[in-house]
């Protein structure tokens, strides 16, 4: 049977609640090391990416593991492809155990038989001859040689952006908390760290109406969209796990593209209000115009839905967006409103930066897979 039928398998069959997989089911401050083990798989996909392993025990039993990787989004970016992790290839992995589920780990370094070494949170290019070379910061360097405005006048905001990368400052992702990935040099020469580009934060505003703290209170992680490979909100996906996104601007639309879970938003600058007839949706309906150089969205009929975890959302969400292009730097800045009378006691407020993006523009691939307790799982 090959993995990925052993795997729909395995989602079919509920598993143990303890062996959910995440952040607090991996226990960081131990260590694992598998030697001589060989690969057998990778699935480049998000919200984690998967490797996949067997290892011979002293009596010749293959028992067969996998580790837990970032997204597929920021492994791209940082130069991670599927080839570059062969099947059939012999490498030493080191890794923190999951504690509930003995076949599953949380990958930090792993090395190959001629020497090569990939960490977490490395960021990797080709060299010509062979192997790697790790940098430590971005790839490449956005790309802020363009035209800051269109033939019409208005900003230029076609094109692909992303938020800066946050990292371990350890490339192992052993803790120390995350950073932006510009400043690693500073950090690395014990200097303070201050990186252009920012995701932005959760957001500020008022307390939870009585509904909204109840609701917030029994919020486990099954109800949340993203362990269901579904859009949380137009707020929440913009910026988290570092996704490229794409915007168009074309005739009386602006297209917005998401690189987390293909949600694809249009808005309407051709409208001052929104149709009664419009479905509601993940994304809403939108209509946008410009007040002289920052495009401003206003979003309604919203379903019912998950604004960001544990924050749920009526239909009577309304979200305003104000997008800003600094044209010497080319960021994009983003300040956001959210309004929800039925969870919200007043404005939920907050701001993120995005940058020309270091990749282009791709399709997510999303297969939720922390559900699954691999150790139970029959080949």
């Amino acid at each position: 049977m090959n993995r990925s039928a052993v795997l729909m398998l395995a989602l079919a069959v509920s598993p143990p609640a303890g062996a959910h997989h995440g952040a607090g089911t991996f226990d960081l401050r131990s260590d694992v090391t598998f030697t001589d083990a060989t690969l057998t798989g990778i699935d480049l996909v998000n919200p984690h990416a998967w490797l996949y392993f067997e290892v011979a025990d002293a009596a010749g039993n293959v028992e067969r593991h996998r580790c837990e990787m970032r997204s597929a989004h920021v492994l791209r970016r940082s130069g991670w492809t599927a080839d570059l992790l062969p099947a059939g290839a012999r490498v030493t992995i080191h890794a923190s155990p999951d504690r509930f589920d003995p076949n599953s780990c949380y990958l930090q370094t792993l090395v190959f038989a001629d020497g090569v070494r990939m960490d977490r949170y490395g960021q990797y290019v080709r060299l010509p001859e062979g192997g790697l070379r790790e940098v430590r910061g971005p790839l490449a360097a956005p790309d802020r040689d363009r035209d800051a405005r269109l033939p019409g006048g208005e900003p230029n905001i076609t094109g692909d952006w992303a938020p800066v990368q946050r990292v371990m400052a350890d490339p192992r992702g052993t803790g120390g908390g995350l950073v932006p990935l510009d400043t690693l040099e500073a950090i690395d020469a014990g200097q303070a760290a201050t990186g252009r580009g920012r995701g932005g934060g959760p957001g500020d505003g008022p307390a939870l109406t009585p509904l909204g703290e109840a609701r917030a209170g029994r919020f486990a992680r099954e109800d949340n969209p993203r362990f269901r490979c579904e859009t949380t909100s137009i707020v929440f996906d913009w910026t988290f796990d570092g996704p490229v996104n794409r915007i168009t601007q074309t005739g009386d639309a602006i297209v917005i593209l998401y690189g987390q879970h293909n949600l694809e938003r249009t808005i309407h600058m051709d409208m001052d209000r929104h149709p009664p007839d419009a479905f509601p949706s993940r994304a809403g309906h939108s209509i946008g115009r410009w007040e002289d150089d920052v495009l401003v969205v206003e979003t309604a009929m919203f379903l019912p839905g998950v604004l960001r975890a544990p924050i749920r959302n009526s239909d009577r969400l309304r979200v305003t967006e104000r997008f800003t292009l600094d044209p010497e730097t080319m960021e994009l800045t983003r300040a956001w409103t959210a309004e929800d009378p039925v969870y919200l006691s007043g404005p939920l407020t907050g701001s993120d930066v995005v940058q020309p993006a270091d990749a282009p523009y791709a399709e997510d691939q999303c297969n939720e897979q922390a559900f699954i307790d691999y150790s139970q799982v029959e080949f």
